[in-house]
């Protein structure tokens, strides 16, 4: 079972590799821009205050950066799942470029969270993928993070956010907002992992996705293996686009109801149900 099977992408990734106008959001570290098997000329920076491109190549940030940017936009064919090439990759780096000590990921605060959300906004992405933990979190700057994502609700702009490795139950000013949906990191047996969070708002809006040994890219034109909800993240956001890539048409509600399936019953559980990208396509067909 191959990451790809265990959520059903691939016959849908057979049908298309996305189109250009349907526009993801990076919000993430820094990316290797030159690496041989992205498909740079789908990538674009939104440069603010730290570079798109990665100076330092082996950071945290920057391997964490294009690891999930191969997932999301490497070429077919590499190494990594490549699930939407053809699509639109905007890479706004939100992670300061420090060397890698205990391999967890930096923290930022909610208030660059959300500015980073209204670049994207503003820059025309249609979908944001979201990887990092929060910071320094207090009621004013959890409310700059609640207008920011009202603000992607308005707009239209669907949200993925990774739920987080602590393996808590729980919620976050992200995971919490009725707007996104989060993931959670599934082995390939279909079974949650235990570092993954949970909790009702996971589990009624959120979906699980693969997050066990996902081989994307790394700096220096080579390979890395990770795991973890921010591996798990971009295989909805990317299922989400090959669906808008097929049916350009159809209403952000649409979209976000047939991959999340959140209509066909009312959620009770803290774990929330795989994605099954070729169900989704179905009933987009129906």
């Amino acid at each position: 079972m191959t990451p790809l099977d265990l959520v059903r992408l691939t016959p849908l990734m057979d049908r298309t590799s996305g189109r250009p106008d349907v526009t993801i959001g990076l919000i993430d570290g820094p990316v290797v821009m030159n690496h041989p098997e992205l498909a740079s000329q789908h990538v674009r920076e939104i440069p603010r205050n730290t570079n798109g491109a990665c100076t330092q190549a082996n950071s945290t940030a920057c391997l964490h950066g294009t690891f999930v940017a191969g997932i999301l936009s490497a070429r077919r064919g590499s190494v990594a799942p490549a699930i939407c090439p053809d699509c639109t990759l905007l890479v706004r780096p939100i992670f300061a470029e420090t060397e890698m000590t205990n391999g967890k990921m930096p923290r930022v605060t909610p208030e660059e969270l959300a500015q980073a959300i209204l670049d994207c906004l503003d820059a025309g992405a249609r979908m944001l993928n979201v990887s990092t933990a929060l910071a320094q979190p207090s009621l004013k700057s959890e409310h700059a993070l609640e207008e920011a994502l009202d603000q992607a609700a308005r707009r239209g702009v669907i949200v993925i956010a990774a739920a987080g490795n602590q393996g808590t139950m729980g919620s976050t000013a992200i995971t919490r907002h009725p707007w996104v949906i989060p993931v959670v990191a599934y082995d390939l047996w279909s079974k949650p992992m235990n570092h993954s969070n949970l909790g009702n708002s996971i589990g009624r809006r959120g979906l699980g996705a693969p997050g066990d040994r996902i081989t994307s890219l790394g700096a220096e034109a080579k390979t890395l293996t990770m795991g973890g909800t921010s591996a798990a993240a971009p295989f909805v956001t990317d299922a989400i686009a090959l669906l808008w890539s097929e049916f350009p048409n159809t209403t952000v509600t649409q979209v976000k109801f047939a991959a999340t399936q959140t209509y066909a019953s009312r959620r009770t559980t803290v774990v929330p149900p795989l994605l099954d990208a070729w169900a989704a396509y179905q009933t987009m067909r129906r």
